[in-house]
């Protein structure tokens, strides 16, 4: 069992930072890794031909360990999540009259880009609504599953979502979509780092995933998973460095068609990027020490007491269909929510206010007294 790991993160002692599924602290191995790079850019001939390509490898390498894919081949270094769904979706081989089937108030990232594709060849986007009834995590995905039919070419959802943090049995859509022919594509952005996903046991077609949240890495950094069904795409962009023998700077007009394997296709430009790739690489090594499923566990930890105190002027989502580590809390009377957004900000606490939703996102660096302490504020505001 993890104890509390905030002393090796960059947090005012004062604070109660709920809001990692807003954006992460810097750890501070993150942080002087960041601060290093930017002093060795002063003196660029300190930076070789192998630094383009090195680091990258690491930082590909860890997270396949992370998410449990099959070779870092299989990873790609992209800027965003729009880039990485956008990416996607030009090599998920629409046509007229198939089905793109995605949730209700999906974060826009994974949103627009479909709209687009599904506008331009015919295709049609089903959007599969959250129900109003005391077992929503669990009908809405039987909603999702029962969705799935012989049209469907495209199932794009998050693991947990990101307002409240239902959960979705991604093995059991992942079958399911499979069994039609359909491709299953993952935004992993609130859950990779803090919840334990594995590839090798949920043979997803693509996982995108952005850094600055439970990566605990730096912003405009994404890693993404491509699977067989995307190795022989054609990428957004045309970056010199996915081209084959790039390594080679001396042959670099010796132009080349013939892409690097796998998912390497799909990098961004520039992705060697001297800065962020340092820090996202101390990120990911020292995930791979705690592990998603310690954190997870030490996220239950504090937070499952505490919640059994929580007023009946709440609703929250049944344990078996939310995340541990980023959950919603809803007022039965939501004319409340601008006393209880005011009652947080004078008592220090950080979190974030999504549609009808208090969203709470603890991490490591969190402690049961804090949890403890907004659940009594939270009280506190439906009587008085």
């Amino acid at each position: 069992m993890l104890n509390c790991q905030k002393d090796a993160f960059l947090l005012p002692a004062d604070s109660c930072y709920l809001n990692g599924a807003y954006m992460s602290p810097n750890l501070k191995r993150v942080e002087e890794a960041g601060l290093q790079s930017v002093k060795r850019k002063s003196n660029p001939s300190s930076i070789s031909a192998d630094d383009f390509f090195s680091p990258v490898k690491e930082v590909k390498s860890l997270f396949a360990e992370l998410v449990a894919a099959s070779s870092y081949e299989r990873i790609a270094v992209m800027p965003s999540v729009s880039y990485g769904m956008a990416t996607v979706a030009a090599n998920a081989g629409l046509q007229a009259g198939d089905e793109i089937l995605m949730i209700e108030e999906q974060f826009p990232s994974n949103v627009y880009c479909w709209q687009h594709h599904a506008d331009r060849v015919g295709a049609t986007i089903r959007m599969i609504k959250a129900p109003d009834s005391e077992t929503r995590g669990e009908d809405w995905n039987a909603s999702i599953l029962d969705a799935i039919n012989p049209r469907t070419r495209v199932v794009t959802l998050p693991i947990v979502h990101w307002s409240d943090g239902t959960r979705f049995d991604i093995s059991k859509i992942t079958h399911t979509a499979h069994e039609h022919d359909a491709l299953v594509c993952i935004d992993g952005t609130q859950s990779i780092g803090a919840l334990p996903f594995s590839i090798a046991d949920t043979p997803v077609d693509a996982l995108i995933c952005a850094s600055y949240k439970w990566l605990l890495g730096p912003y405009s950094l994404a890693c993404s998973y491509f699977g067989d069904a995307f190795d022989e795409g054609t990428p957004i962009e045309f970056s010199w460095m996915n081209r084959l023998n790039s390594q080679d700077f001396t042959g670099l007009v010796d132009y080349q068609d013939a892409y690097k394997p796998k998912a390497h296709r799909y990098d961004m430009g520039q992705s060697s990027n001297f800065v962020n790739m340092p820090m996202l690489k101390e990120a990911l090594t020292q995930l791979l020490i705690w592990t998603p499923e310690a954190i997870q566990n030490y996220c239950l930890a504090i937070t499952k007491a505490p919640l059994e105190n929580l007023s009946t002027a709440y609703t929250i989502e049944n344990p078996l269909w939310r995340a541990n580590h980023l959950f919603g809390i809803r007022l039965v009377d939501p004319t409340k929510m601008n006393s209880i957004k005011s009652l947080l900000q004078e008592n220090s606490m950080s979190v974030s206010f999504r549609g009808d939703c208090i969203r709470i996102a603890p991490n490591i660096y969190n402690t049961k007294d804090e949890i403890e302490k907004l659940v009594g504020l939270l009280n506190q505001c439906v009587t008085t």
